[in-house]
């Protein structure tokens, strides 16, 4: 039984189309992948099937009585809430309910006999919807599931705007967790989470049984827990059966083949328009010159969808720092209150070490102190002499309305419009996306243009917290690639062992060092 049905979906934005007359069918069971480069529309595709967004044209159908949960990488949580009115807005509906049930009440004192027994009626039903979904528990509930994601560790009553992406990312997740929908939409859900719950969501995937489409560039969990793969690119979707690696063998077999028929087909149309212009003219040969001619009107041409641009990322290096990269005495981090024993680091030039453990217990604010960006609780962090650094924040809250080309003019004002047009499309960009308001791009999209500003600054130091977030499979090959012959010194923030483990040359497991109980 089909559970979504998505019919000639066509959509753009501007005179940048997006999808042109696409299909898709959801069936019960199907775990279903969405994979394709940044800016392909997999979180566009969401948007329009959950109702955000109104396509051109195309029908969308859910089955009647589906409850939807939808994990987006956008979502925002609203100021002043704390993680506990989060968690127990996953049961509004129940709350409606409550409303509806109180209501009905009111009315039984004014009701005749009839209209008595179908109140009496309507309430039952309602008291069963009720108990059914433990509504009377439902605070022992929330924190059941709080104390699984460690939620608890942050406490229930902080309030939201406060929090780490991580921390956001799984407040969401524990929400979803919470509402038990038939069907689960997860966009980049790994994103700021740590190993151990991007662990604990695999095997919560595993186990689901109802449907649910994932949009992940991460392989390895994306392969661990989908049976099917649709395949954005060039305005369509194609769909595969198993996991990533075996599409990627199906696509590149398909895609050989076709390359092969488009060759043969274009030698047989040299030879037939050959033919036709040597002997159209003449009285004997002019019969077959037409015949050539007619096949080659009725021939339907192959067309080869074009590659897009791949990312070449390449880091411009600046003169060699001094020895010492950064060095801390007794460096406690924190904001209100101390997120770090004190601390005695040290790092010299050519070291390139990742900084990993689980969210919240302060890496991106140990980075941030060591930068000189928040004041430590108590201690010293001093950087070394020489030094020419390149930071990539985990995420730019401010809305940009600038495009890819102001955003990079205005910080190398000496580079003319052809050069800042091919910085950015090294990076992957096409000409669409460089002429396009930030604003109006991918995750993805926008992690390429901040590291377009990054590999064009001179370094000797890359300070990178989470960049790996939001980029497709290429980039993240192409950014391994670049980091790993990178002469000078790295200090990154990731979740990807098999990402990390290949460029760095030192682990430092912040778990070892955090205030926080886990």
């Amino acid at each position: 039984m089909s559970i979504l049905t998505v019919q000639n979906l066509t959509h753009g934005f501007g005179d940048r189309a997006i999808f042109n007359d696409v299909s898709f069918r959801l069936l019960k069971g199907e775990h279903i992948g969405f994979v394709g480069a940044n800016g392909e529309g997999k979180s566009t595709f969401m948007n329009i099937i959950t109702g955000k967004l109104q396509p051109d044209e195309g029908k969308i159908e859910w089955s009647k009585n589906v409850r939807v949960g939808y994990l987006d990488q956008h979502a925002v949580l609203q100021r002043g809430t704390t993680i506990r009115d989060v968690l127990r807005s996953a049961f509004q509906y129940l709350f409606d309910m409550e409303t509806e049930m109180n209501q009905i009440c009111e009315k039984m004192g004014d009701a005749t006999p009839e209209e008595l027994e179908k109140l009496l009626e309507d309430m039952g039903t309602i008291q069963e919807v009720l108990t059914n979904n433990d509504f009377y528990v439902i605070d022992a509930k929330v924190e059941e599931i709080a104390r699984g994601l460690g939620l608890d560790d942050i406490g229930l009553d902080r309030e939201v705007q406060d929090l780490s992406g991580g921390q956001r990312t799984k407040i969401l997740l524990a929400k979803l967790l919470l509402e038990k929908p038939d069907i689960l939409l997860l966009d980049e859900p790994t994103n700021y989470l740590d190993e151990q719950h991007i662990e604990w969501l695999k095997r919560y995937l595993q186990e689901y049984e109802n449907a649910f489409i994932l949009i992940s560039h991460d392989i390895p969990f994306l392969n661990s827990v989908i049976n099917l793969i649709y395949h954005m690119a060039n305005q369509e979707l194609g769909r595969y059966v198993g996991d990533y690696d075996n599409f990627v063998n199906i696509y590149e077999a398909k895609k050989s083949q076709l390359e092969s028929a488009y060759k043969r087909q274009q030698q047989e149309i040299s030879d037939l328009k050959d033919f036709v212009a040597r002997n159209k003219a003449r009285v004997s040969t002019r019969n077959m010159a037409m015949s050539r001619q007619k096949k080659l009107d009725k021939m339907e041409v192959i067309e080869l969808a074009k590659d897009k641009p791949k990312p070449t990322f390449n880091f411009k290096e600046s003169r060699a720092s001094g020895k010492v990269i950064l060095e801390t005495k007794n460096l406690v981090i924190g904001y209100d209150e101390p997120l770090s024993r004190p601390l005695d680091l040290y790092m010299e030039r050519g070291q390139k070490i990742a900084l990993v453990g689980a969210n919240g217990i302060g890496k991106t604010t140990l980075m941030r102190s060591i930068l000189g960006e928040i004041k430590p609780i108590s201690g010293d962090a001093r950087l070394g002499d020489y030094l020419q650094t390149g930071y990539f924040e985990q995420e730019m809250k401010k809305v940009n309305y600038n495009t890819c080309i102001e955003e990079v003019w205005n910080e190398f004002p000496s580079l003319n419009q052809f050069e800042v047009r091919a910085a950015l499309a090294r990076c992957g960009l096409t000409t669409k996306h460089i002429e396009s308001k930030i604003e109006v791009l991918s995750g993805g999209e926008k992690a390429k243009v901040r590291l377009c500003k990054l590999i064009n600054r001179d370094t000797n130091l890359l300070v990178l917290d989470e960049p790996t977030n939001h980029l497709d499979v290429d980039a993240k090959d192409e950014l391994k690639r670049a980091l790993q012959e990178y002469k000078g010194s790295i200090l990154i923030i990731c979740h990807e062992p098999e990402f990390y483990n290949d460029v760095v040359t030192d682990v430092w497991n912040c778990e070892s060092w955090t205030t926080k109980v886990f």
